[in-house]
């Protein structure tokens, strides 16, 4: 066991100067020294090519677990793009390191405030589309800019975490950043003033305006301490008992019985090494969990995805905005249910319950008007 646990300890982080500042709040002291380790980041820009592969991919995959579906029959051809399906930004800008500078844990530590801090987790998050300005699947490329909108550390000393916010700005990239890409491939300087374009042509004061963008993210990721298998029995008694319930009698629902191929599939197609989604010792022995989590962005995926449904059976109605929150674990090889409900003009309860009925994901969405023949709502 010990030796498993220095096997998993983080890495040092880098320190590196950040262009933007961050509004930060801390309710500890002890780490105060973090706000300006956070905000002297840089983080790189992502460039990615809109091609159909990894849609078509994740179509395919979700199509054994969606009711009624069937897996697509051939890769869409480029030549006749369709537009990006909504969640499908999830699969594509995902950074591409090296495993040599991932975590322990096989995470991105580009966000991470490091030690004690080693365990991450999904907390919810927001995602606006710009359904004016939306993705085509068109074998252009685009970029990704990342940035730390807010941080701040909540709890009792020693018991502290670290919430961060994350925000990743997605458009089309333009041909001078296109031009300057072939020359920061081996030219440093190119490569830095290459990343402070991106930045500065993608970054907005409010987290609202889409400036060039097609879709706007904001992940709020939670960093913890590590903890003993007894201390996470604790912790999962006491959340149980404090679980909520759902507040609305749902107009759809829906339950799916993810497999381990489903979460490695989902795993690989996000570029995500998290252990808490492969490795079943892992989960066991160092994070305390039962069996392996489901993934918070494919909880999100399934919700959006039987929302879509829904809105396309009577409206032509199309997602504009949807905030949730992560409330509870969700596990490989146990039922999870997706639920709906509308609670106004244009506005949707959707959740995700656990099998006992607890509320594991909470979240709301908003809708406009859209041209639904030509939204790809995918399977």
């Amino acid at each position: 066991m010990a030796m498993l646990r220095r096997l998993l300890r983080p890495q040092s982080l880098p320190r590196r100067p950040l262009c933007h500042p961050r509004s930060v709040r801390f309710e500890s002291s002890s780490f105060s020294h973090l706000e300006s380790e956070l905000k002297a980041r840089q983080i790189a820009p992502i460039f990615d090519d809109l091609t159909p592969q990894s849609s078509y991919r994740l179509n395919v995959t979700l199509a054994d677990f969606l009711p009624g579906a069937t897996p697509p029959p051939v890769l869409p051809p480029a030549t006749d793009p369709a537009i990006l399906p909504i969640p499908h930004h999830l699969i594509f800008f995902e950074p591409t390191k090296p495993a040599s500078v991932m975590l322990a844990d096989g995470t991105n530590p580009d966000q991470s405030p490091g030690e004690p801090f080693v365990r991450r987790m999904w907390a919810g998050g927001t995602v606006r589309y710009n359904q004016a300005n939306p993705f085509l699947l068109d074998a252009s490329r685009g970029v990704c800019a990342e940035f730390i909108r807010s941080v701040a550390v909540k709890g009792q000393p020693g018991r502290e975490r670290v919430f961060v916010g994350i925000e990743r700005r997605q458009a089309k990239a333009t041909d001078d950043e296109l031009a300057l890409l072939s020359s920061a491939q081996s030219d440093a300087k190119e490569k830095e003033t290459l990343d402070h374009r991106v930045r500065q042509r993608l970054w907005r004061d409010s987290d609202a305006d889409f400036g060039p963008c097609a879709v706007v993210e904001t992940r709020n990721i939670v960093f913890m301490r590590s903890r003993t298998k007894e201390q996470a029995e604790a912790e999962t008694k006491k959340a149980k008992d404090k679980m909520l319930t759902p507040q609305h009698t749902p107009d759809w629902s829906y339950t799916i019985h993810p497999d381990p191929k489903l979460l490695f599939r989902f795993s690989a197609l996000t570029f995500n090494a998290h252990a808490i989604h492969l490795d079943p010792l892992y989960c066991r022995e160092v994070e305390g969990f039962k069996d392996l989590l489901f993934h918070g962005p494919l909880s999100y995926t399934f919700m959006v995805t039987l929302l879509q449904r829904e809105l396309r059976k009577n409206s032509n109605e199309v997602i504009r905005q949807v905030e949730y929150r992560n409330l509870a674990p969700l596990y490989c090889n146990e039922p999870v249910t997706f639920c709906g409900a509308k609670t106004g003009e244009r506005k949707w309860e959707i959740w995700a319950q656990t099998p006992e009925g607890g509320l594991a994901v909470k979240g709301t969405a908003t809708t406009e008007s859209g041209n639904i023949d030509r939204a790809n709502l995918g399977i």
